[in-house]
């Protein structure tokens, strides 16, 4: 195997999802990061959660809003729910694995808050579980998937919003992610603190 021709096809086909998502996605991705940004402004939070790497993704999103994204500005409330081993471990022991994240949902958000709910499939049972929860308590969400958004897409209400990545690979989803992770974090940048000089 040509290890530097078949790499090479790694980068093709990423520039190749990242132009068609361009024709599409940035609108989208502009109205989530301005609700997003709404919420913060009025005192709200934003809370995210995922698997794996998805997991790493949600506590990227926390990081970048709490601390910094490209400049000096105040921090803003953001919880990723994937960081408190002993709630994570307690609540799937006594519980369910199913539930690891609706249960912190249902703890710490309040209507108006924002739920960024990341998953590839869009089929993580217990994304979709946080996603229920975040529903039931008035939160707006932000669905992160890829594929054909799986059932986190059917379950969505008019006031959520799907952010999909229509490729069936995994990688090529995560990738995506972080991207639209970054724009939503400069949305709310531009929106509440005006426009990078």
């Amino acid at each position: 195997m040509d290890l530097t021709a078949h790499l090479k096809t790694h980068f093709e086909e990423g520039i190749e999802l990242r132009r068609n998502m361009a024709e599409t996605l940035p609108a989208q991705v502009a109205r989530a990061g301005e609700a997003l940004a709404a919420a913060l402004k009025t005192g709200r939070k934003a809370l995210a959660c995922g698997n794996g790497g998805s997991a790493a993704d949600s506590q990227h999103f926390a990081a970048e809003i709490v601390g910094r994204f490209e400049r000096e500005r105040p921090g803003m409330p953001a919880i990723a729910l994937t960081v408190d081993s002993s709630a994570l471990t307690a609540i799937a022991n006594d519980y369910d694995w199913d539930r690891v994240f609706a249960k912190q949902v249902e703890a710490l958000g309040n209507a108006g808050d924002v739920l960024l709910a990341i998953s590839t499939s869009g089929n993580s049972k217990n994304v979709v579980e946080a996603l229920r929860a975040a529903q039931a308590k008035g939160l707006v969400v932000i669905a992160l998937t890829g594929r054909d958004g799986g059932a986190m897409a059917r379950m969505l209400r008019p006031n959520d919003f799907h952010l999909n990545i229509a490729h069936p690979r995994t990688m090529r989803v995560q990738e995506m992610h972080l991207l639209v992770i970054h724009c939503l974090c400069e949305v709310v940048d531009n929106v509440l603190f005006g426009e990078k000089k």
